[in-house]
């Protein structure tokens, strides 16, 4: 399965697993060992998702090596402050009877970003965590971190798909080596017209291949990773069977016009979103 390489010099998948809304124990146990199954090695999980169990429990019970897994989680913004941060890492692992993650992400730029990111940095250098990065930040909150952090993040994960395609931010991350990774990267639901689109339909025909299919490969062809969510095994396996065909030139061409360059989901650069945050609340602390 095609890998990426991190500035740290660990390899991650180009594409995995996302298990965002999977609240249901047991929904999240079999669409984990689905995807494991299936051939996926990367598993995305978060402290706000309360399902961090669960992903642990199945990637336990998959019987495949846990050298082999990559398994990443995030650290909500109520825990950023006074040491909260290294704690709330650990009660992770404890949930998922792991003894380290491959990936740990803020997951939002609110609150103390700055104490949180040197609690994962100390995590870091003692090897229970082996790469660190960010979730839903700007290239300005980006480059603001990098600035003054001995640790440059690894990966910016950010809502990334046909309709927002993220250039900007994608051309600075490639300037300080952090890899692009696409949350919702099929529009989470909300944007499924996309799907309908000439340029999709049309190179979905030519490669014989599903249009849903054609949204990922547009952005793994980039070497952007990709996070597809699904509870339906055919589904799941319809994600993963994007290795098989390339995208030409003029595909790739016609395919990057739909952007409408707005983030629809994730966006953290607005006043009032930043103000309602005030009142989010995290399923598992």
């Amino acid at each position: 399965m095609t890998e990426i390489r991190l500035n740290n010099g660990v390899t991650m998948p180009l594409l995995g697993f996302g298990t965002y809304q999977i609240t249901d124990p047991e929904a999240c146990r079999r669409s984990v060992a689905t995807a494991i199954e299936t051939g996926v090695r990367l598993i995305d999980t978060a402290q706000n998702y309360g399902n961090e169990r669960a992903v642990g429990e199945a990637v336990r019970a998959s019987g495949v090596a846990r050298s082999e897994l990559f398994i990443t989680s995030k650290v909500w913004f109520r825990n950023h402050a006074g040491g909260e941060c290294a704690k709330s890492v650990r009660r992770s692992l404890e949930r998922m009877g792991l003894d380290y993650l491959d990936l740990m992400l803020i997951h939002w730029p609110f609150g103390d970003v700055y104490a949180a990111w040197r609690d994962l940095e100390a995590l870091y250098q003692e090897g229970v965590l082996r790469a660190i990065g960010v979730s839903n930040f700007s290239p300005d909150r980006l480059v603001d971190l990098i600035n003054w952090s001995q640790v440059t993040p690894a990966v910016d994960q950010v809502e990334t798909h046909l309709y927002c395609q993220q250039k900007t931010a994608h051309r600075w991350m490639v300037k300080y080596g952090v890899v692009h990774e696409a949350y919702a990267p099929l529009g989470q639901s909300r944007v499924n017209d996309m799907f309908a689109l000439p340029a999709v339909q049309a190179a979905a025909r030519a490669h014989g291949k599903t249009p849903v299919q054609v949204a990922l490969r547009f952005l793994i062809q980039q070497g952007i990773a990709v996070i597809p969510k699904s509870v339906r095994p055919e589904r799941i396996r319809e994600n993963f069977d994007v290795f098989d065909f390339s995208l030409t030139e003029a595909e790739m061409a016609a395919l990057a016009l739909v952007d409408n360059d707005a983030p629809m989901i994730g966006t953290a650069t607005t006043p009032e979103r930043v103000e309602s945050s005030k009142n989010w609340t995290s399923r598992e602390l």
